[in-house]
């Protein structure tokens, strides 16, 4: 029997990324999306993380696992402390967006770039890094950069900009860091103009997330 995944997103330039990486690595889940496009707007008007974005993050997960789910995926890593207090609500596996590309970026080097179009994400996935490399006994440093005039571009439909715009960001980071991690799911387009750039490893979150959680839920290596 297929697995049941629903994908929790704030943006729906979130949504072709994921789709294209569960048809290249996991085509047999049976895969929904919940959408709450006002997330981000609330982010910015309410100054961050408020109480009440909390709360939207919690009805959406408790909501996914009421529709049978097998397990969730979140794709907007601006609101993964969020994710964190709703995976205590939860008895189904919820991933974060970012956890398997952070776990590869550790694996990579310690001088870790983080490149994300909506600014309130990179000190978030800054943070998350920090924390992950303190359960290993690592000390990394962080770069951050972020490019709001990108997703500016993708929501418009302008991709091409997007893209240069993205690869020229992490053309200017690439000299001080090891690895440049794409902290967002619709970055993931860019990889390739962004791989033209630069002479260091590139990750992006949706293929090694949909690889994460068939890993738990199925069992495949890897898990």
């Amino acid at each position: 029997m297929s697995k049941r995944i629903v994908l929790i997103h704030a943006v729906t330039v979130s949504l072709q990324p994921i789709l294209e990486a569960f048809k290249e690595g996991w085509p047999e889940a049976e895969v929904s999306n919940l959408l709450d496009d006002g997330l981000t707007g609330a982010l910015s008007r309410e100054g961050g993380l408020t109480p009440r974005i909390v709360r939207r993050i919690c009805d959406l997960a408790v909501y996914a696992e009421r529709t049978g789910a097998d397990g969730i995926l979140f794709s907007c890593s601006a609101f993964t402390p969020a994710m964190d207090v709703a995976k205590q609500l939860l008895s189904i596996p919820v991933l974060k967006p970012d956890e398997a590309m952070i776990a590869a970026a550790l694996d990579t080097g310690l001088r870790i770039g983080v490149l994300a179009t909506l600014p309130a994400t990179a000190p978030i996935q800054a943070a998350q890094l920090q924390a992950a490399a303190a359960e290993q006994g690592k000390t990394i440093q962080v770069e951050t950069a972020a490019v709001p005039d990108a997703l500016k571009a993708l929501n418009a439909g302008d991709t091409a900009t997007h893209d240069r715009l993205v690869a020229e960001a992490a053309e200017r980071l690439a000299p001080r860091v090891d690895v440049i991690c794409l902290a967002q799911f619709s970055m993931a387009r860019a990889r390739p103009a962004v791989k033209a750039k630069v002479g260091v490893p590139v990750l992006t979150s949706p293929s090694a997330a949909v690889a994460r959680l068939k890993a738990i839920l199925t069992g495949s290596p890897g898990a």
